[in-house]
């Protein structure tokens, strides 16, 4: 596995060189920039109609890859202001800026995020929104650690020990790679309101 400065990780990520790999508050996440998401699905042998989710160092960075009415976006405001950052995605309306390559079969819907991981945001401010899933083969268990990922993923770039020691200290946090272990809890807005898809450590009440 490629280790690397905080510097090259995040110019790898701008650059959709290649997949990077970085800690979150649930899982260890896999990610590149949107446009380069087919990097993912190749890596992870991941079926296409499984889309993956754009996750991001705050909501403001996130509301411009989605689109819906003044009302419907006062509904997804208020649920970002109460679950972001969390271990909440939120399936919304998918606005043109968005990359088809985020969700191939199903491009009108798009899954955002903000982590509850002050490392993860501090990169995310950095990079630009990222197209992000789990680190394993698709119909595997997530990986949980460095050592897991650097074998099941050679190419994948992460940082090194020094340089997340470092950011851990900076920002005054733990520099533990491993998170919750449980996938975040998934809702889709949809006419009738909010339909949870996938409950995970978050019970989502609208």
């Amino acid at each position: 596995m490629p280790q690397v400065s905080l510097a090259e990780l995040v110019d790898v990520a701008r650059r959709g060189a290649g997949l990077i790999s970085f800690p979150t508050d649930t899982v260890p996440a896999l990610a590149t920039r949107p446009d380069a998401a087919g990097l993912i699905y190749a890596a992870k042998q991941r079926d296409e109609r499984k889309p993956l989710i754009l996750m991001g160092g705050s909501v403001e960075d996130l509301w411009a890859f989605v689109a819906g009415d003044r009302a419907a976006k006062a509904q997804w405001q208020a649920a970002a202001e109460r679950y972001f950052p969390g271990a909440v995605t939120l399936v919304l309306p998918a606005g043109d800026r968005l990359p088809r390559a985020m969700n191939p079969t199903d491009p009108t819907t798009i899954g955002i995020r903000v982590p509850d991981h002050a490392l993860a945001r501090h990169l995310l401010a950095q990079t630009g929104p990222l197209a992000t899933t789990s680190v394993n083969r698709s119909g595997e268990p997530a990986l949980q650690n460095l050592s897991d990922i650097n074998a099941q993923f050679p190419d994948v770039y992460t940082l090194t020990e020094a340089a997340l020691d470092e950011l851990g200290r900076s920002l005054s946090v733990s520099a533990t790679y491993a998170g919750s272990g449980t996938p975040s809890t998934v809702v889709k807005w949809t006419d009738q309101g909010w339909l949870v898809l996938r409950q995970g450590q978050v019970v989502f009440q609208p």
